[in-house]
């Protein structure tokens, strides 16, 4: 027997093939159609049986378990998670923090303090004046002030500008374009 690829397999006529490269970049990953409308399946069940995918795609239950398999270990795909209404925790208000910061802020230091906030759902680096625009949901209306206060109060914020939600009008958790 011969190692090959992770696999005891029998001596081959050839020598094995190379694996194939490893991506340089961990954020390029590209979906070819079938992975992606496995993605979309999962986005819209993370529950949904591969053999119910594979009914809906053309595959066999195998085939979309390897493929699966595949993606996560690629990369694509980086958990299954569960979808919870926020109302059904306590949390009724919704709001967006844009965080403008001081000179040098790095989005590592933003991301460092924005984690110790429970409230705070989201937060991404953006283009515009403001550096950084943060989903906060909140038990009630003082309970999001309070949070917006204590936001602003860290060392890196010069000043925040606070919008809240009145009513989601449309919500996606499918990953890649709509299919």
């Amino acid at each position: 027997m011969v190692y090959c690829r992770g696999r005891h397999v029998p001596p081959p006529a050839q020598p094995c093939p190379p694996a194939p490269p490893q991506r340089s970049d961990p954020y390029d990953v590209r979906l070819n159609d079938l992975d992606e409308r496995i993605v979309h399946a999962l986005a819209e069940d993370a529950r949904r049986s591969y053999a119910d995918i594979g009914s809906i795609i053309g595959l066999s239950a195998p085939a979309v378990k390897r493929r699966v398999d595949r993606l996560r270990a690629e990369g694509a795909i980086t958990g299954f998670t569960v979808r919870v209404d926020p109302a059904a925790l306590g949390w009724e208000t919704e709001g967006y923090i844009e965080i403008y910061c001081s000179r040098n802020t790095s989005p590592e230091s933003i991301k460092q303090g924005l984690a110790r906030y429970p409230e705070v759902a989201s937060a991404s680096t953006v283009t515009g004046d403001a550096d950084a625009l943060v989903q906060v949901f909140a038990a009630d209306m003082r309970h999001f002030e309070q949070v917006l206060e204590r936001i602003a109060g860290e060392p890196y914020v010069e000043r925040t500008k606070s919008v809240l939600v009145l009513s989601p009008l449309l919500r996606r958790y499918s990953s890649g374009s709509p299919g």
